[in-house]
């Protein structure tokens, strides 16, 4: 088996704000896995608060590369690689490998039903209340929002803002971090005023084991606090729902078995993602049949996808077979 590793960086229409960062665009890493036959693909952004960068992660495959031309397969990555984005990629890209091997599609190999379109938030990045509520309206087909909040006193005024000037939506909120135990009581009954459904990562990982006394009457999602299988024991209690990111954990294997654990845990389980083209969406759209919620809306903050791409209709996210996992074979 050939590897080809390379980095992409993907322009985004317009920069996005969230707590402590500002992003014009996603530097991404494409894994392509070349037998006499096929090739699979996989795609990876990493973890950015983890100083996941893309050479980085090319020196990580890179260190394994011997043992993957000389036969390794999915099933000893989580032996070679650490959660994060280098196994996501190499992850996603034996996936598509498999199944074009397998002339079987990707979400029959995985056990799942037959993908069918899902609801997805539109995400809106921190900025000024009246912009963010225009990006709401200019956002017509979109049946979920999520808004980036920052911790500051402004957000109240964007939960109203786009709570006004979208009353038909559901809406959630993601803090990245952005606040503490006490600030997060104050804007409570901000968001409850604006029927928020949803609190993503509303304070960092060190201080998440205060949230069990907020007694919030809004679900609480973890994300940076929840990175892989690993960290689901110690969430319990602390959080309502886990978001799953392929490039957290490092693919679509490992997110399978979180969903699978998450459930049994009692979490809700959400499928996200940290950015990227439709090849990065395609294997988390498999995940998205399990999950209450599901963000998957990377590509539509691009100057350009991919082709073919992932088809956002109706509020809806739909991944076509073509695209990723498919079971016609397509040759190398």
């Amino acid at each position: 088996m050939e590897i080809e590793v390379r980095v992409e960086r993907l322009p985004l229409r317009a920069p996005v704000r969230i707590t402590g960062y500002t992003f014009i665009e996603v530097p991404v890493v494409v894994v392509e896995l070349h037998d006499e036959e096929f090739v699979g693909r996989g795609e990876a952004a990493g973890i950015y608060y983890r100083s996941e960068y893309p050479e980085r992660m090319v020196n990580q495959i890179e260190a394994i590369r011997p043992v993957l031309t000389a036969g390794a397969d999915r099933s000893m990555l989580a032996h070679l690689l650490l959660p994060g984005g280098a196994r996501n990629a190499l992850d996603c890209a034996f996936w598509d490998l498999e199944a074009k091997r397998a002339g079987r599609p990707a979400w029959q190999l995985a056990g799942l039903p037959s993908p069918k379109p899902k609801i997805t938030t539109y995400t809106l990045g921190a900025d000024d209340p009246g912009a963010m509520a225009e990006q709401a309206r200019a956002y017509s087909q979109a049946r979920a929002l999520k808004l980036k909040l920052t911790g500051e006193p402004i957000d109240a005024e964007r939960v109203k803002a786009v709570r006004a000037a979208r009353p038909d939506v559901w809406m959630g909120v993601d803090a990245n971090q952005g606040y503490d135990i006490n600030s997060l009581r104050t804007m409570m009954p901000a968001f409850i005023a604006a029927d928020v459904g949803l609190i993503e990562q509303p304070v960092p990982p060190a201080l998440d084991s205060g949230l069990a006394a907020v007694q919030s009457p809004i679900p609480i999602a973890g994300d940076e606090s929840v990175l892989c299988l690993a960290d689901l024991p110690r969430s319990v209690g602390r959080f309502d729902v886990i978001n799953i990111k392929l490039d957290k954990c490092g693919g679509l294997t490992e997110a399978l078995a979180m969903a699978r654990v998450g459930r049994q845990l009692g979490f809700k389980v959400m499928v996200g993602n940290m950015g990227g083209s439709s090849l990065a969406m395609a294997p988390g759209f498999l995940l998205a049949q399990w999950c209450d919620f599901v963000d998957l809306d990377g590509p539509l903050i691009l100057a350009q996808d991919r082709t073919p791409s992932v088809i956002y209709q109706d509020g809806q996210i739909s991944c076509p077979q073509s695209l990723w996992g498919d079971a016609v074979a397509s040759h190398a």
